[in-house]
C-alpha cells in the first residue's frame, strides 16, 4: 500500500521534521513512502495535480496554523478527483476541538498527537478494511531511534531541523506544549552523533535548528552538549531555545567560549507584569531572565533573540509599554508577537472569562480583551512591523548605535515613529521604498531632544552605503 505524507511549509527554506519523524516507521512496517512538500506560495492547481500524480492508497495531511484553511482545501479538492484514496488529517492544529472536522465527511480518520506509532496502525486497519475510529489518540513515542531523518540529498541547503528531545517542563497558558505529559530526552552521545551525521550527509547546510521547547530543560545535559559542540568538527550554526531561569553558571563559562555566529540563543521572557506571567502559569523572575539575557548577549558572541507576547491576561496598552522598555536593549533582536488562542491551550478555555475576541480562523489572533483594545493591538501590531523594518532587519545599525543610548523610553520612540509614518506616507510601511525610509526616520528623529542632526546623517549615510550598496542620496551628504 502507498502512503503519501504531505504538508505545506511556510516557505521554501523550510522543511517539515514531521513527515521525516512518521516515514520510518511506515516503512518498517512495509509502507511504500513519498514525502511532498510545498509552501503557501504554490498554486493550488499545481499542489492538486502532485497529489494526484501519486495515485497513492492513502494520504496524510499534516496540519498547523499557519497551512490548516489551505490543506483543509486541498483535501477536499483531491477526495474529488480521487475518491478511493484515504484521507488522514494529523498535526497540532487538528489534535484539539475535533468536532470542527464533524461535517468533513472527506476526512476518513483524525490522529490527535504523535503520529510514529498510532499513523502505521491506522494504515494497517485502512489497508484491511477495519478501521475502529475516526477519531485516534497519538500514542506518546520515544525519540532517538531513527536518527536525523534527513536523507542524504534533502532540504534545500540552508537550515534543518532536529529533536533532541520533545515534551516541555512548563505549562504556559498559551502553549501547546502545556496539553502534552512528560519530557523525553536523547542521550548526550546520540545527539552528538546525529549532529555528526549532518556534517557528513549535509554539508551544504548552515543553520541546524533545534525544535526543543526547552533545550536546557536538563542543565547538565544541555551544558555537555554545548561543551562538545566547541569542537571544530562541529562547522554549522546551531539555533537553540532555552529557559534563562536554568542558566547556571557553568552554562555561561561554555557558552562565553564559542566563536562569534556559532550560536543563536532565543528566550521567552513575554512580559514583566507579574499578574500577566502567573496567569499565564510562568512562573519565572522576569528582571531575573532579562539579567541573564544580558549577560549572554554582553559577550558579544552569540546572537540573542528575546520573545514579548501582546495581549496577554492583566496587560493593559501601557503595561506592555513598560515591558517593553524593561526588555529593550538586552538582546540583538526583541521579537513582539501576538497571542494567539490556540485550541487545547487554557486560555483558549478562559477567553470568555478574560473577554478575549480573536479571529474566528487561523492563526486565532487575539482581537481584544478586558485589558486592552482592538485599537490598541492593531497600533502596537504597526509598531511591531516598524520594528521589524528599522531594527530586526540590521539595515539601520549604524544610527541605531547613536540612537539607542538617547531613547528614555524605547517604546515611546517605536510608537512615535509608527505615528509620523502613518502621518506622513498613507502607504503600507512594505511599500515604502528604503530611501524614503531613511528620510522619515532622518526627519523625525532630528526634531527630538538631544539627537545631532549631522551626526545622524553620518550614521544614516554608512549605514545606506553598507546595505543598500549604493551613494547615499543627497538628504543625507552635507
Amino acid at each position: 500500500m502507498k502512503v503519501v505524507l504531505f504538508t505545506l511549509n511556510g516557505s521554501w527554506v523550510h522543511t517539515s521534521l514531521a513527515l521525516r519523524c512518521l516515514r520510518p516507521p511506515l516503512e518498517r512496517e512495509g509502507f511504500a513512502v513519498t514525502l511532498l512538500e510545498g509552501t503557501l506560495r504554490d498554486r493550488s492547481a499545481h499542489l492538486l495535480e502532485a497529489l494526484y500524480r501519486e495515485q497513492a492508497d492513502v494520504y496524510s495531511f499534516s496540519c498547523y496554523i499557519w497551512n490548516l484553511e489551505e490543506m483543509l482545501a486541498l483535501g477536499e479538492s483531491l477526495h474529488a478527483v480521487l475518491p478511493d484514496a484515504k484521507i488522514v488529517l494529523g498535526g497540532p492544529e487538528v489534535s484539539f476541538a475535533t468536532e470542527r472536522f464533524d461535517a468533513m465527511h472527506w476526512i476518513e480518520a483524525i490522529v490527535c498527537g504523535e503520529g510514529e506509532e498510532t499513523l502505521p496502525a491506522l494504515c494497517r486497519q485502512l489497508r484491511d478494511g477495519l478501521l475502529h475510529a475516526r477519531v485516534i489518540q497519538g500514542t506518546p513515542h520515544a525519540i532517538g531511534n531513527d536518527g536525523i531523518l534527513y536523507r542524504e540529498g534533502e532540504g534545500n541547503g540552508s537550515i534543518l531541523y532536529y529533536e533532541s528531545s520533545r515534551g516541555c517542563p512548563y505549562r504556559c497558558a498559551y502553549c501547546l506544549s502545556s496539553a502534552t505529559e512528560g519530557l523525553r530526552l536523547k542521550s548526550v552521545e546520540q545527539t552528538l552523533d546525529d549532529l555528526m551525521r549532518f556534517e557528513t550527509l549535509h554539508a551544504d547546510c548552515k543553520i541546524i535548528k533545534f525544535v526543543d521547547r526547552t533545550f536546557n530543560a536538563n542543565v547538565g545535559r544541555a551544558n555537555a552538549i554545548w561543551q562538545a559542540l566547541l569542537d571544530g568538527r562541529f562547522t554549522k550554526h546551531y539555533h537553540f531555545e532555552v529557559c534563562a531561569s536554568l542558566l547556571s553558571e557553568e552554562s555561561f563559562a561554555i557558552l562565553s567560549r564559542f566563536p562569534k555566529g556559532k550560536i543563536q540563543l532565543e528566550f521567552g521572557l513575554q512580559s514583566t507584569n507579574p499578574e500577566t506571567l502567573a496567569a499565564s502559569s510562568r512562573h519565572i523572575d522576569p528582571h531575573r531572565v532579562i539579567e541573564a539575557v544580558r549577560r549572554i548577549h554582553s559577550v558579544g558572541n552569540i546572537h540573542v533573540h528575546l520573545d514579548l507576547i501582546a495581549g496577554l491576561p492583566y496587560e493593559t496598552y501601557a503595561r506592555f509599554a513598560r515591558s517593553f522598555d524593561e526588555a529593550y536593549g538586552c538582546c540583538d533582536l526583541l521579537q513582539l508577537g501576538f497571542l494567539k488562542l490556540l485550541y487545547g491551550t487554557k486560555l483558549r478555555e478562559k477567553s470568555a472569562e478574560y473577554g478575549y475576541k480573536c479571529l474566528p480562523h487561523t492563526p486565532y489572533t487575539v482581537l481584544e480583551s478586558r485589558w486592552i483594545s482592538y485599537p490598541e493591538l492593531q497600533r502596537l501590531s504597526h509598531i511591531a512591523e516598524v520594528l521589524e523594518r528599522y531594527r530586526e532587519s540590521n539595515r539601520f545599525s549604524h544610527a541605531l548605535w547613536y540612537l539607542d543610548p538617547l531613547m528614555t523610553s524605547p517604546f515611546a520612540f517605536w510608537e512615535g515613529l509608527s505615528d509620523y509614518l502613518k502621518e506622513h506616507d498613507p502607504r503600507p510601511l512594505q511599500k515604502i521604498s528604503q530611501p524614503d525610509a531613511f528620510r522619515y526616520l532622518l526627519q523625525y528623529t532630528k526634531t527630538l531632544d538631544g539627537v545631532n542632526e549631522e551626526t545622524l546623517k553620518e550614521m544614516l549615510a554608512a549605514d545606506f552605503s553598507q546595505h543598500e550598496n549604493k551613494r547615499p542620496p543627497a538628504f543625507l551628504r552635507g
